[in-house]
């Protein structure tokens, strides 16, 4: 009898979604498959439901400003492991991505046999990593200041920073998150604190800091 397992698949692009669940749905057959096409519909469904075994995670969602939301989901839910699966697949986008605390990466390219390998590998547990691979000339030291501070943000603070990121005022992001103003004014005196910034303008470029960079072309 085959385990049963409760996976998210985050990733913005539902022909994607849809034909990894139809590739591995033989592989895992008693598995129930959640989606979801952003970090606040990722976030609803930790909201609803974290009891999940895995979450399958692009880098690249709306709302996701690059590692920014794995190092929440390792912030606030360490005993959900997250598996980055992402077009980008340079050995410094990697070393990031593991160095953020995913278990594993997977190319998109990945073969769908080797898809099932990895997702075996990391149930049970383990690290996986495309065969080959060398991030030991990858120098990410300096990377941990800002994402030490971004983990010490609560969800609700997460989900403001967001929104600054998105340019949204605060008189916006109160009525978005049915909130007063004044609460949101207090949200971004604690991030600014936290992240060690003087104002949003800051706070944002200070986020922009996490961005994937695009793949050479």
């Amino acid at each position: 009898m085959s385990e049963r397992f409760k996976i998210v698949i985050a990733d913005d692009h539902p022909l994607f979604r849809s034909a990894l669940r139809q590739a591995l749905d033989n592989a895992y057959p008693d598995t129930t498959w959640l989606e979801a096409e952003s970090a606040d519909s990722l976030q609803a469904q930790l909201d609803n439901d974290s009891m999940l075994d895995l979450i399958i995670l692009d880098l690249n969602m709306p709302g996701s400003h690059g590692y920014s939301t794995l190092i929440h989901l390792r912030s606030h839910y360490p005993a959900i492991p997250v598996v980055v699966i992402s077009a980008h697949e340079d050995t410094k986008t990697i070393a990031k991505a593991m160095h953020y605390g995913s278990c594993g990466f997977i190319p998109k390219s990945t073969s769908m046999e080797d898809l099932a390998t990895a997702l075996d590998a990391i149930l049970q547990g383990e690290t996986w990593l495309p065969a080959g691979l060398d991030l030991s000339k990858e120098d990410i030291s300096e990377e941990g200041d800002f994402a030490n501070r971004l983990a010490e943000l609560t969800p609700q603070q997460y989900k403001v920073l967001q929104m600054f990121g998105e340019g949204l005022l605060n008189k916006q992001i109160a009525y978005d998150l049915d909130v007063s103003e004044a609460t949101i004014k207090a949200h971004a005196t604690a991030i600014f604190r936290k992240l060690n910034v003087r104002n949003r303008t800051q706070a944002v470029i200070a986020l922009s800091q996490l961005e994937v960079n695009n793949p050479s072309l």
